[in-house]
Parts: C-alpha cells; sequence; structure tokens
C-alpha cells in the first residue's frame, strides 16, 4: 500500500471527525482526497463522493432525529426537486460533457479540467460562507412558512451542483432553509443533513448504470468517515465548534486556490 493510499484513509476518518465537530463541511474535502491522494478519476471521484457524502449526512440526519430537530415537511419540499436535479444531472448530463471542452491559448481545457476547476470554485465560496458565518444564532421563534417557487429553484440548483461536483451543498442549502422555510438555524443545520443525504445517494443511483463500482474500496473509506463522525461528535464537548469552522474555512479557502492553480498548470 502506497504513503498516498494510506492518507487517503486517514482522510477519510478525518472528514468524519469535521462533520461531527462543525456539522458540515467536511464532505468537500472527498473529492481533493479521491483525485490527488487516490488517483481516481475525476468524474469518478464525484460519483464515490457522493455516495461518501450522503452515508455521512444519514447518520448526522438519524443523530439529529433522535433530539427531534428535523423538519420532516421542510426536507421532503426540499429534497424532491433536488433529487431529481441531481440523478438528472448524473445520469444524463455529466456522460454527455465531452472529453475535450476547449482552448485556453494553446491549452486543451478537458472534462476532467474542467469539474476540478469548478470543484475549487465551490470550495472558494464554501470557505468563504464558513469564514463569514455569524457568530450569533437567530431566535428560534416563529411558524415555518415556505416559498414555494423560491424553494424549488434553489433545489434545483443545489441538486445541480450536487450532480457536477459530488459536494453535499450545505453551505447553499442551510442559508435557503433559513431564508426561505423560515427555519431556526439548528432546525435548518440538522434538516439539511437529511436532504444532503436524500439527494446525494439518489444522484448516486444515476452513476450506477454508467460505471463500474469498486464496491469494497467504497464501503471501506465510507465506514471511515462515519467512524470519524461519531469521534467528531465527542471531540466537539472539548473545542469550540464555530472557531474550528472558521479555520477549517480558511484551510477549503487555500485548498480551492490551490486545485484551481494545479488544474491549470498542469
Amino acid at each position: 500500500m502506497e504513503i498516498t493510499e494510506v492518507l487517503g484513509y486517514v482522510a477519510a476518518l478525518i472528514i468524519g471527525i469535521i462533520l461531527g465537530l462543525i456539522g458540515g463541511g467536511g464532505s468537500i474535502l472527498t473529492v481533493p482526497i479521491f483525485v490527488y491522494l487516490l488517483y481516481i478519476n475525476p468524474v469518478t471521484a464525484t460519483a464515490y463522493s457522493l455516495f461518501v457524502v450522503g452515508v455521512s449526512a444519514l447518520v448526522g440526519a438519524f443523530q439529529n432525529m433522535k433530539k427531534g430537530l428535523v423538519d420532516f415537511k421542510t426536507a421532503i419540499v426540499f429534497s424532491i426537486p433536488a433529487f431529481i436535479a441531481v440523478y438528472a444531472t448524473r445520469k444524463f448530463i455529466v456522460p454527455a460533457i465531452p472529453e475535450e471542452l476547449f482552448y485556453i491559448g494553446d491549452n486543451l481545457v478537458t472534462k476532467n479540467v474542467g469539474i476540478m476547476v469548478f470543484f475549487g470554485i465551490i470550495m472558494l465560496l464554501a470557505s468563504l460562507s464558513m469564514i463569514w458565518s455569524k457568530s450569533k444564532d437567530p431566535e428560534e421563534t416563529g411558524d415555518v412558512k415556505y416559498n414555494y417557487p423560491l424553494i424549488i429553484i434553489e433545489g434545483l440548483g443545489v441538486g445541480l451542483l450536487t450532480g457536477v461536483v459530488g459536494a453535499g451543498g450545505g453551505f447553499l442549502i442551510i442559508p435557503a432553509l433559513v431564508l426561505l422555510a423560515k427555519l431556526p438555524i439548528k432546525k435548518a443545520i440538522a434538516t439539511s443533513l437529511l436532504i444532503i443525504a436524500i439527494k446525494s445517494l439518489i444522484g448516486f443511483i444515476g452513476d450506477i448504470e454508467n460505471m463500474k463500482i469498486d464496491w469494497f474500496f467504497l464501503l471501506s473509506f465510507s465506514s471511515l468517515s462515519v467512524a470519524g463522525i461519531f469521534i467528531g461528535v465527542w471531540l466537539n464537548k472539548f473545542i469550540n465548534g464555530k472557531k474550528l469552522k472558521k479555520g477549517f474555512g480558511w484551510f477549503i479557502l487555500v485548498m480551492g486556490v490551490y486545485i484551481i492553480i494545479r488544474e491549470f498548470t498542469k
């Protein structure tokens, strides 16, 4: 086993720990880990990431269900357009993207490079969301109200994004639930995990017919990530999650810049 492969499996555990500590964000590292440490093709990496993200988010959602924090009606309303979009993206759109996209000067931008650069941009947006997040949570008052047209549009957009890059999109879903469904922040975070689990796992189904899946590897990686979640939840008793979230946001910012520069300077 090569050192990069060992680091890849260690990183799987770290992804789970981060998810357990700050409730999201860690899964955005899965695609870079698959591509740069485990040398998996970017298209396959985004598919595998959907499975890891889906399983990890589902574990987190079950934990929040026990606490009564998940708003099931909101999850269903948001999930339907999201999982339709992500399934269609993985089943039809991603396979239809040409292998050669365009030239920048004399440099050919391929499908794999395009996906990784787009992923790097999403990492930058996610990092800014973590760095600039408010330190105080809004008051948990008021009834849940739905802006159905905007929720459907947001769900379709998040589903498309998830389908292309394989990330959960929690940094987009949580603000949408707070603003469009008027959910308290704690319920928004908990409900977003169930939405992420549903759309990611259904999106992954769209890949099963399009590619050969290494189930042993995928289940092993996911198991380590899930184990990390329980470690993270335990560590959360001793570590300030909000400060950690900002620090992790800066790390994601650096990673996003690195991915974009690396892909354009190969």
